[in-house]
């Protein structure tokens, strides 16, 4: 059930509800298995009784035939029918080999019914805008231009003659013939299978390969072959046509441009790697990569995104390499700050924090596990990841603490804003993401939902986040260093991004829900009311050019072989730049002022 409570607690809208909410709904699920071509859901049948989420594959969602939305892993659907009593509305097929979770009505099981907010939209929607970004000249490109041939075998093959038809075509997959459906078997499979000893060279090939296959039409653009791969972690997709039939195989390794290859490349190094050197080695190749990315045109909030995901998945490693719960309590490692809002810069810090745990004896595991800490995060520091240099960091009691005492803390937090500490904690930890053990991790944000914040506590957290103001002086003047090392500048991170990041935080501890990044948050703050739409809109457009000036800082930084800085002299920006900049601080600093005196009776 763990894989279940995971996978749900990582999606939304499952992902605004609580531990124990989750559990129960992990309890009733059910796994279908739908072959490609399999209509799941007929357009005026019945109305529904339950639910799926796509766990593995993809199904398409049909108006008369036509396709109008792409569902991925993630993706919910026949929630519309079951949320409305009414017949479906279109009809959902599985576009290639598609596993789901099945659920009853799953307002039914929670306790919280009023946390399920379900979209009517799927992934289509967010993937265009991804491809459409052109990630460089050959984006558009069909990914067939890239295709190779297929070597085919049939399951009950010896692995050592698949393995060695394979080498003879100079091929690293084959593609396999089976009761179950086409599989597939990697050189991977052979290197993890039976080069570990695990799988003999005369046994069957199916005892090796993998199925569903991962498929992209032949009308794909490489850009979008390359956006899948990332998202499902693959670096083989068999590409099929009109009649999803298997045509050909684009590899990663094959992308012809190394912008679009070196984010797989990266990953399937950190999941490859089995020392910490090795780890060290893998992460090494992020900072050329991001620049690689900025020079390519991908928008910096995605570069931004995609460094938090490969952060994410060298921790991840990392832990995994360490052994951290070796003979302590189970323990969940969060991130917090810009990494969990997927908002990191190329130079950000990586902020942690531990939740542990109790066990039914009455040993402390504090001291073994905070000594572990310290050796994990020494390693990342081999990695070249920065800890906080302020203290939030997992070694540090303030850190780490057991399920129950952040829980105790947490509440305490919100009951009592005078508490030392209380402001700052409160606010940090309401920027959390739990990269292992979800269930426990997802202890302080399921405090922060489930506490009443009286006013008193927003009223003070309020005074705590404006103190963050934009840096503008009188007339024309920027407020900027007059001495030290940066005299002359401006810190576009702290006088720019987080007078904004930190209102949106406020907007998402006063509605309960921390989910989610600064724009995220700012969106359903307009959509409560705590914001009016020409607000939100101001504060998106400025925090995403903010951050685009401070990201390209950071990117000259790295590129001229100095550490990156969001720094900058306003005197070396251009007149237009400077204006603009100067604008966006003006309008942040009036709707500051606008919400510390009227939050009381918006909030009503």
């Amino acid at each position: 059930m763990q894989e279940f409570t995971d996978f749900l607690a990582k999606q939304p809208p499952f992902d605004a509800l609580d531990a124990d909410d989750i559990e129960r709904l992990a309890r009733k699920i059910e796994v279908e298995y739908f072959g490609a071509g399999t209509v799941i859901v007929t357009a005026g049948s019945p109305a529904l009784d339950h639910i799926y989420i796509v766990r593995t594959g993809a199904v398409e969602v049909l108006d008369r035939g036509n396709v109008v939305d792409l569902l991925g892993p993630g993706d919910t659907f026949g929630h519309i029918s079951v949320l409305t009593g009414l017949p479906p509305e279109f009809s959902v097929r599985a576009a290639e080999d598609t596993l789901c979770y099945r659920l009853p009505d799953p307002r039914s099981i929670v306790r919280d019914p009023s946390a399920l907010q379900f979209s009517h939209f799927g992934t289509l929607m967010t993937r265009h805008r991804l491809t459409a970004s052109a990630l460089m000249s050959d984006a558009q490109a069909s990914v067939t231009r890239y295709m190779r041939s297929i070597v085919w075998s049939d399951d009950s093959t010896p692995v050592r003659d698949v393995a060695k038809a394979m080498n003879e075509s100079d091929h690293s997959c084959a593609l396999i013939r089976s009761a179950r459906g086409l599989g597939l078997v990697t050189d991977r499979d052979f290197r993890n299978r039976v080069g570990a000893g695990e799988v003999s060279i005369d046994a069957p090939v199916r005892e090796i390969m993998s199925t569903p296959l991962i498929t992209v039409p032949n009308n794909s653009t490489l850009a979008a072959a390359f956006l899948l791969m990332v998202e499902v972690g693959v670096h083989h997709l068999v590409v099929i046509d009109e009649h999803d039939q298997p045509v050909g195989i684009v590899r990663a390794m094959d992308l012809a441009s190394v912008e679009l290859r070196n984010p797989l490349l990266i990953r399937a190094a950190i999941e490859s790697a089995r020392t910490i050197d090795q780890l060290a080695e893998a992460s090494r190749l992020l900072l050329p990569s991001i620049v690689e990315l900025h020079d390519s045109g991908v928008p910096p909030l995605h570069v931004g995104a995609l460094i938090s995901a490969i952060i994410d998945a060298i921790l991840t490693r990392l832990l995994t390499l360490s052994d951290t719960n070796e003979n302590v309590a189970p323990s969940s490692w969060l991130i917090l700050g810009s990494m969990a809002r997927r908002e990191a810069l190329p130079n950000s810090d990586v902020d942690t924090a531990i939740v542990w745990a109790e066990s039914e004896d009455s040993f402390d595991p504090a001291e073994g596990i905070r000594g572990k800490a310290s050796q994990v995060l020494v390693r990342m520091e081999q990695c070249g990841l920065h800890r906080c240099p302020d203290g939030a960091n997992a070694d540090n009691p303030l850190f780490s603490r057991s399920r129950s005492s952040w829980i105790t803390a947490s509440r305490g937090w919100l009951a009592d804003p005078t508490r030392a500490g209380a402001l700052l904690l409160s606010s940090i930890v309401a920027d959390s993401q739990p990269l292992t053990q979800l269930a426990i991790g997802r202890t302080i944000t399921d405090t922060i939902r489930a506490t009443t914040r009286s006013n008193e506590f927003l009223a003070a957290l309020l005074r705590f986040t404006l103190a963050k103001k934009p840096p503008i002086g009188f007339v024309r003047n920027f407020v900027i260093e007059h001495s030290g090392e940066h005299r002359g500048g401006l810190d576009l991170k702290r006088g720019g991004l987080n007078p904004i990041s930190s209102l949106a935080r406020w907007l998402a501890i006063a509605l309960g829900d921390v989910r989610g990044g600064t724009i995220d948050r700012l969106r359903r703050a307009a959509s409560a009311g705590l914001l009016k739409d020409e607000e939100a809109d101001i504060l998106i457009g400025a925090f995403k050019d903010i951050y685009q000036l401070a990201f390209e800082q950071e990117i000259d930084g790295i590129r001229s072989g100095r550490v990156g800085s969001s720094w900058v002299s306003p005197q070396n920006l251009d007149s237009l730049t400077r204006r603009h900049l100067r604008e966006s601080f003006r309008a942040v600093a009036a709707i500051q002022t606008r919400i510390q005196s009227e939050w009381e009776s918006r909030l009503a």
